[in-house]
C-alpha cells in the first residue's frame, strides 16, 4: 500500500472528523446538564425545539479544555457566538495594527496590484 493512497487518506480523515465529533458531542451534552438552556449574553430562552441553536463556548478558546465541572464553557445563540468571535478577531487586527510600522495604519493593500491584474485579464 503506497504512502499516498487516497482511500487510507480518506478513513483517516473520516476517523478525525468522528473523534472530534464524538468530544464536541461529550462535552455539549454535559454542558447542557449543568447549565440552564439560556445565552449567557442575550438571555434568550432555548427549548428542545430551538436547542440547536445554542452552542458552548470555550472561553479560554482551547476545546481540548473541559473540565467536568464546566468552568470553561459558557452557553451562547449562534449569534452572540459568532459575535463573540468576531469580536477577537477584531481585537487581534487592532493589536497587530498598534504593532505595525511607526506611522501606524494599514500595512496590507488589497488592491495595490489591481491595475496589472486588470491589465493581464484583457489579453
Amino acid at each position: 500500500m503506497k504512502s499516498s493512497d487516497p482511500s487510507r487518506l480518506d478513513r483517516i480523515v473520516a476517523e478525525a472528523r468522528r473523534a472530534a465529533e464524538q468530544r464536541a458531542q461529550s462535552y455539549r451534552d454535559r454542558a447542557l446538564k449543568i447549565y440552564p438552556w439560556v445565552c449567557t449574553r442575550c438571555a434568550r430562552e432555548f427549548t428542545h425545539a430551538t436547542l440547536s441553536q445554542l452552542t458552548v463556548h470555550h472561553r479560554d478558546h482551547n476545546h481540548d479544555n473541559n473540565p467536568p465541572d464546566g468552568s470553561n464553557w459558557e452557553l451562547l445563540c449562534l449569534y452572540c457566538h459568532d459575535n463573540e468571535h468576531q469580536r477577537e478577531l477584531e481585537a487581534a487586527a487592532r493589536g497587530a495594527e498598534r504593532a505595525g510600522p511607526a506611522g501606524g495604519g494599514a500595512t496590507h493593500s488589497p488592491f495595490a496590484d489591481l491595475k496589472a491584474r486588470l491589465k493581464g485579464g484583457e489579453s
